[in-house]
């Protein structure tokens, strides 16, 4: 028997957690890194081992609950409630270090990737939903990022400390409900 709601078949949809980690790396943000609420996509699996700041030695374990590319995601449209998007921020001349094994590193045509990247979120995202991006700008301004979608953020730190980490909220539109009401307010 299959799962319906709306004239949609919702089978892909059944046991699928309502958020998603669509580049989750090592789960470093994640204060409960095997939170059931989250399922965990990332491109690579691997266990690395480097020497930190202070000579010591530090392991990462890359375990995505599915394996998978960020611009090709697996997944129905409008299937998550939350989408968190912390793709690999460095330049592949800095594959060599620490951060790049830590975070991954950006082709030359990072463009494209970051691009394809972002639509998918917003794909599987759905209506009204909360994509939360992080991004790094010590490598590429934040702006040449936000340029690569038509989608605007909602909020997020605008003046982020020394590290140039930024964090921005995007809202899905819900184009059944994107009109403009008489009062000239959108909904």
């Amino acid at each position: 028997m299959s799962v319906e709601a709306n004239g949609r078949n919702l089978d892909a949809l059944v046991g699928l957690p309502p958020v998603l980690d669509a580049c989750c790396g090592a789960r470093q943000m994640w204060f409960d890194k095997h939170d059931e609420r989250a399922l965990y996509v990332d491109i690579r699996v691997e266990d690395l081992t480097y020497l930190n700041g202070q000579r010591k030695e530090y392991a990462i374990h890359v375990a995505p609950d599915r394996v998978a590319d960020f611009t090709n995601l697996p997944f129905p449209s409008d299937t998550f409630a939350l989408v968190v998007f912390d793709p690999p921020h460095l330049m592949e001349k800095s594959r060599g270090g620490h951060m790049a094994k830590k975070y991954g590193t950006l082709p030359h045509d990072w463009r494209d990737m970051l691009r394809k990247g972002l639509s998918e979120c917003f794909r599987v995202l759905r209506p009204e939903g909360v994509l939360v991006f992080k991004w790094s700008s010590h490598h590429i301004p934040l702006g040449d990022v936000t340029a690569l979608t038509p989608h605007k953020p909602l909020f997020g730190n605008r003046k982020p400390n020394l590290t140039k980490t930024h964090w921005l909220l995007y809202m899905k539109p819900n184009s059944v409900l994107d009109v403009t009401c008489g009062n000239g307010v959108r909904r």
